[in-house]
């Protein structure tokens, strides 16, 4: 048993470190599927494993310091994969988020945001001792459990390896203390606000799904809507399809047209005759407009009567040169003899306007002959087997040049340089990779497996990390005052939530549901989210969460990170 005795005790090992990780990462996941009233901690069970391994090392005697480096190479690795998988995640709606409807609800979100640090620091200067220099920094990681943001408790770590531990006596805090406390009741508290909002407008669901399937007509301008239309309008005749199209100044696609009995695939230099059938695809928004300019509605239209044969395909944009370039750049109609008519892409179905840019993974709807569409189809790849392949030179390529920046100084007048650090940085350029990347012919889309195996990994080396090396002096801290800190932790997290939940129904108007999703979204916290679509049992919770995430969780990373370097540098 001595090689097993070894391989537990001897700190200086690989192999120790490996079975360190495996263990701990292997426990928490399995304890994260547990359920308690209802709800599961998930991955994040990982460091409280963490924490209770560096415990019992602590306790056994076994020294982890002489792995500190690689304690903290992991933890840091961890933490970019995980913040670069994510802003790959929310880059594409990042911008789009900020329009329309979506501005309240961001609003809301930040607003969230700002007062959860308002309630920190005034729980801080009120009842804490402001001359001990631990203490600050432990609020700040109480807030990052409050709001159950395991990103910016990274970028808080991040922060204060840049102030360096001779700003606290020579020992950093270990604020991962701080967020172990103030988690699990963290994802109470937002879900107890939730319902207390709920309760206090005396919600009623039915009413509130009703009111938004009327009001929502958000995507009506990129929406697809499909009608055949016999051309009514004298004016048009002997005008071709770009004409109608210029005199209307809206887009829509002609797929086929029967012409006195006879079928043909039109493009936008085909010539209109009174008395012709238009098979028509345009946005919803448009189609009334449409409808009045060119004449009526038909209906029961037998479209077999043609003289050659045409068929309806999907076909898939896989190759790299396509990334970026607009759909009318393909000439599909002049070129290619075909018609796109709709475009999905991340399971939205929307009109292919010619204007729409093109990215790596869209599915194209695309009418024409046989011959015709197998040359689109070559055009565009159609290769599903490329997309089950991470495109790993965007991954890292975006994290060498998020490194970078994440490192670059600022001077903004504070006592030390502001640098966005290793979770920042990343976060930044993966946001702009997954918008911009095409511009760079950098191919952003990820599978969603993919992706989620590329954010977990990282997660749990983070957590497993944080755990191991708080788990020294948890117990200390627990005794030393965390239960004060699970009560701040709780006031962090339901005093905004309630507050601004009131002003966005009582202000705003907005529905419930997106409200629910907006509380969820704007604490970046999935159990929230799940309980939100289980009693509302539809997914507008989820357009709400996926409205506010996207800045929510930059603005998380992005404050955790100021507040250290401005308050405790």
């Amino acid at each position: 048993m001595e090689w097993l005795t070894n391989l537990l005790t001897n700190s200086g090992s690989v192999a120790h470190i490996v079975l360190l990780y495996a263990s701990v990462i292997s426990l928490g996941i399995l304890l994260g599927k547990m359920k308690f009233g209802g709800i599961s901690l998930g991955v994040t069970f990982v460091l409280f494993v963490g924490i209770l391994a560096g415990h019992l090392l602590h306790i056994a005697n076994i020294d982890e310091t002489a792995n500190m480096n690689v304690l903290n190479f992991i933890q840091d690795f961890g933490l970019i994969l995980f913040v670069y998988s994510i802003g790959l995640q929310v880059g594409p709606s990042f911008f789009t988020s900020l329009k329309g409807n979506g501005v309240k609800l961001n609003i809301a979100a930040a607003m969230v945001v700002f007062l959860n640090i308002a309630v920190m620091l005034v729980l801080y200067y009120c009842f804490m001792d402001t001359s001990n220099k631990n203490n600050l920094p432990m609020m700040v990681g109480v807030l990052c459990g409050a709001v159950t943001n395991t990103p910016g408790l990274g970028a808080a770590n991040a922060a204060l390896d840049q102030i360096g531990a001779a700003n606290f006596g020579g020992q950093m805090p270990v604020i991962a203390n701080g967020y172990a406390c103030a988690y699990p009741l963290g994802v109470i508290g937002i879900i107890g606000s939730i319902i207390l909002i709920r309760y206090i407008f005396k919600v009623n669901f039915q009413k509130e799904e009703e009111k938004f399937q009327q009001q929502n007509s958000s995507q009506a301008a990129l929406k697809p809507h499909l009608m055949h239309l016999k051309v009514a309008n004298p004016s048009m005749s002997g005008k071709t399809i770009l004409q109608v199209r210029n005199y209307l100044a809206r887009d829509f696609v002609c797929s086929r047209l029967l012409h006195e009995g006879h079928v043909i695939l039109p493009n936008k230099d085909t010539t209109l005759s009174n008395g012709d059938i238009m098979f028509i695809v345009c946005a919803e928004d448009d189609s009334e407009a449409i409808v009045a300019f060119i004449g009526e509605q038909v209906y029961d239209i037998e479209w077999d009567k043609q003289d050659f044969p045409m068929i309806s395909k999907r076909l898939l944009v896989t190759k790299d040169s396509i990334n970026g370039k607009t759909l009318g750049s393909l000439h599909s109609s002049s070129m290619f003899g075909v018609n796109v008519t709709r475009l999905y892409r991340s399971g939205i179905e929307l009109f292919a306007s010619p204007n729409v840019t093109l990215q790596v993974g869209d599915r194209l709807t695309v009418v024409g002959p046989q011959d015709a569409v197998d040359r689109f189809e070559n055009k565009i790849g159609n290769n599903a087997n490329r997309l089950e392949k991470p495109n790993l030179l965007s991954i890292f390529f975006g994290i060498l040049v998020g490194v970078v920046f994440g490192c670059m100084e600022f001077n903004v007048g504070m006592s030390v340089p502001v640098k966005l650090g290793l979770a920042g940085g990343p976060l930044i350029i993966a946001i702009l990779v997954g918008r911009f990347g095409y511009k760079l012919k950098l191919v952003a889309y990820t599978t969603n497996s993919a992706s989620l195996m590329i954010r977990d990994i990282g997660l749990v080396l983070f957590l497993a990390s944080v755990g191991i090396k708080a788990g020294d002096n948890f117990v200390d801290t627990v005794m030393a005052g965390g239960l004060m800190y699970v009560l701040y932790g709780f006031l962090i997290t339901t005093i905004p939530l309630i507050i601004v939940g009131i002003f966005v129904r009582m202000h705003y108007k907005q529905n419930y549901f997106l409200i629910m999703g907006m509380m969820a979204g704007a604490t970046t916290d999935p159990p929230a989210l799940a309980y939100s679509t289980a009693t509302a049992n539809n997914d507008i919770p989820s357009v709400g969460y996926s409205t506010v995430y996207p800045l929510s969780m930059f603005l998380r990373i992005i404050t955790a990170q100021i507040l250290i370097l401005l308050l405790c540098a």
